[in-house]
C-alpha cells in the first residue's frame, strides 16, 4: 500500500509536532538543571579550581612515576574566583542550565531531524546521513570531554598564575570564569566536528582525498598555531594535548572523503 504523499499543510503540521516535542525535552532538562544547579555548578563547573580535579591528579602521578620536579607536574592548585555584578550569579544559574540542556538534548534533537528529514531522503542518502549524525554526536562529546578534562584545566592554571607585575593580585571573577569555561569546551566540542564537515564538503563534491593530502604540511602549522591560541601555556606537553587530537582529526577527515573522480575525457 502506498504511503499517502502530504500537502505542504500536512508538513508544517508534522514540522509543528517536532518542534514542539523538542522544546518540550530541552524545557524539561532545563528547569531540571536549574533546580539541580547549585550541586553541579560545585562539583562539575567549578572542579577545575581545586587541587583534586581529575587531570591534576593525573599529572602529578605522571611527576611522581617518572620522578619529574617541574611545578607543572607538582604544582598545588587553587582557585577562588569572585562576584563583582549583582545579578550576576542568577543569570549565570539561567544561562548554564540552558546550555546544559542544549549539549544534552542534542542526540534527541538530531533524532528528530532524521525523522523529519528521512521520508524525503533516497536510501542512499539515508544511510549517508545517519552516519554522519551518528559521527557527529559522538565526536562532539569526545570533543567537550577533552576539553573539560584537559584544555580548560591547563588554560585555567597557566592564566591565573600568569602575573604580568608583582605589583598586580589576579582576582578571577565569577563572568570571566564561565565565559572561557563555555568558549573553550564548546570550542573543543566543534573542532571535533572536522571530519564531519569535510565528509559532507567532499559529497558536495568541493574537496577530495588528494586535496587533503595535498595541504598536509600546511594544515600541520595551521594546527600547531590553533593548538598555541586555544591554550596559550607556552610548554610543548600542554601543546601537544591540544595539537595531536587535532591532527589525528585530519588525519581521520583524509579517510573519511572521496578519492577525486576518474579524469573524464579531456574533449569530446
Amino acid at each position: 500500500m502506498e504511503s499517502k504523499e502530504l500537502t505542504f499543510w500536512d508538513h508544517l503540521e508534522v514540522l509543528r509536532r517536532v518542534l514542539f516535542r523538542v522544546f518540550g525535552v530541552w524545557f524539561v532538562l532545563a528547569v531540571g538543571y536549574f533546580i539541580a544547579m547549585p550541586s553541579i555548578f560545585d562539583s562539575v563547573i567549578l572542579a577545575p579550581c581545586h587541587n583534586d580535579f581529575v587531570f591534576y591528579d593525573l599529572l602529578r602521578w605522571i611527576g611522581e612515576k617518572l620522578s619529574l620536579s617541574d611545578p607543572f607536574f607538582t604544582q598545588e592548585f587553587h582557585v577562588k574566583l569572585i562576584n563583582i555584578n549583582l545579578a550576576a550569579p542568577f543569570f549565570i544559574h539561567m544561562s548554564t542550565a540552558f546550555w546544559l540542556s542544549v549539549v544534552t538534548a542534542a542526540p534527541y534533537i538530531f533524532y528528530e531531524v532524521w525523522k523529519f528529514v528521512a521520508p524525503a531522503l533516497y536510501q542512499h542518502e539515508r544511510n549517508g546521513v545517519r552516519k554522519a549524525l551518528v559521527l557527529g554526536t559522538v565526536m562532539f562529546f569526545i570533543g567537550v570531554a577533552l576539553g573539560y578534562f584537559m584544555v580548560y584545566p591547563l588554560a585555567l592554571r597557566f592564566l591565573s598564575t600568569y602575573q604580568l607585575s608583582t605589583s598586580i593580585v589576579n582576582q578571577i571573577s565569577l563572568n570571566s570564569y564561565i565565559d572561557n569555561f563555555m568558549m573553550l569546551v564548546l570550542c573543543m566540542g566543534l573542532a571535533f566536528e572536522l571530519p564531519l564537515v569535510t565528509w559532507l564538503l567532499s559529497l558536495l563534491g568541493l574537496i577530495h582525498r588528494g586535496t587533503l593530502r595535498r595541504y598536509r604540511r600546511h594544515a600541520v602549522v595551521g594546527i600547531v598555531i590553533l593548538a598555541a591560541v586555544i591554550t596559550p601555556t607556552g610548554d610543548p606537553f600542554t601543546l601537544s594535548v591540544v595539537a595531536i587530537p587535532l591532527y589525528m582529526l585530519y588525519e581521520l577527515s583524509i579517510l573519511m572523503v572521496r578519492k577525486e573522480k576518474p579524469e573524464v575525457e579531456k574533449s569530446k
